[in-house]
């Protein structure tokens, strides 16, 4: 009897051993790690986009805007074209951004684009000013 229980618990131990566990595969992995956005994600960012004008009302080709994260302090620039609009994309939502254009010697005053704007693009239009 006892050859017989000895036989098999070696049986059992043997097939336990053999017999693969099956787990179950993820049959959509992820390609790219960490760049899913979740629907949580969307409401992080914002943009930023704005006319420059001279003193007369007339587009600022060619004006320097600069955006200036004031958590990190890291300043962004974008050159207006013949129409003197700027865009900035991609800012946090957590982030007060300090926004100004210099052209020639003109320039306008800082506005600021609060965490408390709750808009998705936000317009902030900027007038320059000569030197006083």
């Amino acid at each position: 009897m006892r050859n017989v229980l000895f036989l098999l618990s070696l049986l059992t131990a043997g097939y336990l051993l053999a017999d693969p566990q099956i787990v179950p595969q993820n049959k959509n992995p992820p390609f790219f790690k960490g760049e899913k956005r979740g629907k949580d994600d969307e409401g992080k960012s914002r943009s930023l986009t704005g006319k420059v004008s001279d003193e007369k009302d007339n587009p600022a080709t060619g004006a320097v805007v600069q955006l200036k994260d004031t958590k990190s302090l890291q300043v962004r620039s974008f050159i207006t074209r013949e129409d003197g609009v700027y865009h900035f994309h991609g800012l946090s939502t957590d982030v007060d951004y300090q926004v100004k254009a210099d052209m020639k010697g003109a320039a306008s005053g800082v506005k600021t684009l609060s965490v408390f704007d709750s808009r998705k693009t936000a317009v902030i239009n900027l007038k320059l000013e000569g030197k006083k």
